[in-house]
């Protein structure tokens, strides 16, 4: 049965890439059911000509596809479009094809078989995550602190003399941690709002993201300035530089 709250993001256009018959006749049912426009395309190809023609609020991603598999089609749409989510499914396990997914641009990733009402929350976590993302940001469109440059309105950044661009995800991610600059941000609450997760799932998720965050964008990532972690609370966002920073 659908979850209740169906009509928050009625009128949201979903591009559901899926293979298997069964699967993909259920999940473009109870998406229909929830008041989102479906588009179901059965193979990486026709996913990607349909989205050639038509902009959608949610890309729901298979990676085992014919002619294109799932990675190449994220690659293909990330080119083109640095900000739209991208849900991704797998029946694999393997934690390389998670951090495969998610460094080429996946937002959020489940592995085959789950629960449907996980599936639908998942879905309007991504769309409220991308509404929050345009409309209740307080952060502005180009951001810099020290030598580093972020632009959110297409992901591209700076940072001394290396050039390159985020994932929707750790767009998000640094959103959030600058939106609330100087205030110790909890791992559950990230988790829960920027992941939509709750704390009990995949805890190292955002130690991973600060890893990278830090890689990005501190002069020393070691001894970081700017995404500092406090013990035992969480991380902070900070532009002061100071001789107390710890990892």
């Amino acid at each position: 049965m659908p979850v209740e709250g169906k009509t928050d993001f009625a009128g949201s256009k979903v591009l559901l890439v899926e293979d298997e018959e069964t699967m993909g006749r259920g999940l473009e049912y109870n998406l229909s059911e929830e008041g989102y426009e479906v588009k179901w395309a059965r193979d990486g190809k026709i996913a990607l000509d349909l989205f050639s023609k038509d902009t959608y609020d949610l890309i729901v991603l298979d990676i085992m596809l014919p002619h294109y598999d799932g990675f190449t089609v994220a690659e293909k749409i990330r080119e083109k479009s640095p900000q739209i989510p991208i849900l991704m499914l797998t029946a694999r396990i393997g934690i390389e094809d998670r951090i495969k997914g998610l460094a080429i641009g996946g937002d959020d990733y489940m592995t085959k078989p789950f629960h449907l009402n996980e599936f639908l929350l998942r879905v309007k976590g991504m769309l409220k995550r991308k509404q929050w993302y345009k409309s209740y940001s307080t952060t502005p469109e180009v951001y810099q602190f020290g030598e580093n440059i972020i632009d959110f309105k297409n992901y591209s950044c700076k940072s001394g003399k290396k050039t390159f661009r985020l994932t929707p995800q750790e767009a998000l991610f640094v959103k959030y941690l600058i939106d609330h600059k100087g205030e110790i941000i909890s791992r559950e609450e990230l988790l829960e709002n920027v992941w939509n997760i709750t704390s009990q799932v995949e805890t190292r998720t955002v130690d991973n993201f600060i890893v990278r965050l830090r890689k990005y964008f501190e002069p020393d990532p070691s001894k970081p300035v700017y995404f500092k972690s406090v013990r035992g609370a969480g991380y902070i966002f900070s532009e002061e530089r100071d001789n107390n920073s710890k990892g």
